[in-house]
């Protein structure tokens, strides 16, 4: 049997918030790597113009609107992807492996 893509349904926000954390939780200078496979991030990028730097990418500030968006945070916490511990942002293992179906999509090398 095929395993389901997005099995949480996630909307697109949701989705592109998720992934854009866990390229931060890859960073190790932005995050801290808890042995039971939780990754607390140490910030989020803020936008400057229309876009965002995370980790060696950058994404337009459209992309991670997300980030500033309370009602994100909540539906990811509600679906076990994100600790309930306010700032800063804890991903549970869940939230770590989970496959957002984005990697690829809107990441691109930062030139700057």
């Amino acid at each position: 049997m095929a395993i389901k893509k997005n099995p949480l349904k996630l909307n697109k926000l949701q989705l592109r918030t998720l992934i854009l954390a866990q390229v931060i939780g890859r960073d190790e200078r932005q995050a801290v790597h808890h042995p039971n496979g939780e990754i607390t991030l140490s910030q989020l990028p803020h936008a400057h113009g229309d876009h965002v730097h995370v980790g060696e990418f950058v994404v337009t500030a459209k992309d991670a609107s997300g980030f500033g968006n309370p009602a994100v945070w909540t539906a990811l916490v509600r679906k076990g992807l994100v600790k309930d511990t306010g700032q800063p942002i804890t991903l549970t293992s869940e939230g770590v492996s989970y496959d957002t179906g984005l990697g690829d999509k809107f990441l691109e090398k930062s030139d700057h």
